[in-house]
């Protein structure tokens, strides 16, 4: 293990980190100094009071993250073997759920280790490192790993280049080395998932629920348009509950062919469908002027985007990408506003809803609503971690 070293928290934060709250900041730390990556803090008050302990690792959202608050608990071998103990049972009806082989297994923060993630594909799992810092850990996470858990393989990706970025290499770790795409399944949807291809695997873990819903209670007959579509995963589910028909929109290229591929390990005849490579913004000007309008419009943005004309930022710009989607949704029609911008909560987002449809001079209701799924666990003291947002909005016609 790295060395530990004292460092003094600044007076409002002592509280706050005795409550629980996990992640270390700049403005927490009152000595200005640079640990090595997976250092080991210890956390004291102005007295020398001990507050807590956390491990160093620079990433987007801070300078590490807090691990105990027990000054008797010490971060060893053991301590990650405690913690997947803790973690792994709370997924049993995941583990049990035949038409299920896809979920979170460990969730950063909300498992009390901020910075890492594991995923579970089939038997095969995926490391999320987001750091510098817990990478240092390595060795210890893959002995917890081969102590709590059978897998058939570990596949890693380094998130920590550059403010979380992706950092291209060799992802294989351990085990069984797969054959991709591994097929699984969410709720009897087949997905094609890629553990060695770049930073993105296929399908987006968190929306579980939303495209169950979708499927399930929604798409019947109905026409379906699926913005910033990536690989067509809520297509699938819509085409899979009767849609009539979807169309899927996304500025990538490999969108095309990966979303081709995701229709057809369901048996779902993609030709009927539309798969539109193109710049969503653009997508959205050349609907209103053919006069195209959906039943259904998913909006499920990146929290940053930029094209050639365009940039987005869902801080600022949901509430007029949403009336664009106004503009296009049929009267009666549902539009499933989705963000996983962890900066602002659910009361911010349905403010920008709001916004946007009393810009476009529409009434609306809200149907439902998501935040994470079981698996994602969260942590009280830290609203940020629960990120996600996805609202169901029922449009309502002019009076």
């Amino acid at each position: 293990m790295n060395n530990e070293y004292q460092c003094v928290v600044d007076p409002s934060f002592v509280n706050k980190f005795k409550a629980g709250y996990p992640l270390i900041t700049s403005e927490a730390i009152n000595e200005e100094r640079v640990w090595e990556e997976g250092a080991i803090l210890r956390l004291v008050d102005g007295k020398k009071q001990f507050v807590a302990r956390a491990y160093y690792g620079k990433q987007n959202k801070g300078l590490g993250w807090i691990l105990t608050n027990d000054e008797q608990e010490v971060i060893d071998d053991a301590f990650f073997v405690r913690k997947f103990h803790e973690a792994f049972p709370l997924r049993n009806s995941l583990y049990k759920d035949e038409e299920t082989t896809a979920f979170r297994l460990f969730n950063a923060e909300g498992d009390g280790i901020g910075g890492l993630t594991i995923d579970y594909f089939d038997g095969f799992l995926l490391i999320n490192w987001y750091s510098e810092g817990i990478y240092f850990f390595k060795e210890q996470v893959l002995a917890a790993l081969r102590e709590t858990i059978t897998y058939r393989g570990i596949y890693q990706k380094k998130r920590f280049d550059h403010g979380g970025k992706y950092v291209e290499e060799d992802d294989y770790v351990d085990g069984e080395k797969g054959s991709f795409p591994l097929i699984v399944k969410e709720n009897g949807i087949h997905y094609a998932i890629y553990l060695n291809e770049g930073a993105m695997v296929g399908v987006f873990l968190d929306q579980r629920d939303v495209r169950k819903t979708l499927r399930d209670d929604y798409a019947s007959g109905k026409t379906v348009l699926n913005t910033f579509s990536y690989t067509g995963a809520f297509s699938v589910a819509a085409a899979l509950g009767g849609a009539a028909k979807t169309t899927s929109v996304d500025l990538a290229n490999r969108s095309f062919r990966k979303t081709i591929e995701q229709f057809s390990v369901n048996g779902l005849d993609y030709e009927s469908h539309d798969i539109i490579v193109e710049d969503v913004f653009h997508y959205f000007k050349y609907a209103v002027k053919k006069q195209l309008t959906f039943d259904i419009v998913i909006l499920d943005p990146p929290s940053f985007a930029r094209s050639k004309k365009h940039t987005f930022r869902a801080g600022k710009d949901y509430p007029q990408l949403l009336k664009q989607a106004i503009a296009i949704t049929e009267d009666n029609g549902l539009i499933i506003a989705s963000t996983n911008y962890a900066q602002f909560q659910m009361k911010r987002f349905k403010l920008f809803i709001k916004q946007a449809f009393d810009e476009a001079g529409v009434s609306y209701e809200i149907e439902k609503e998501f935040s994470l799924p079981q698996d994602f666990k969260t942590s009280k003291s830290f609203k940020e971690g629960n990120y996600l947002k996805v609202v169901f909005i029922r449009k309502q016609p002019f009076k």
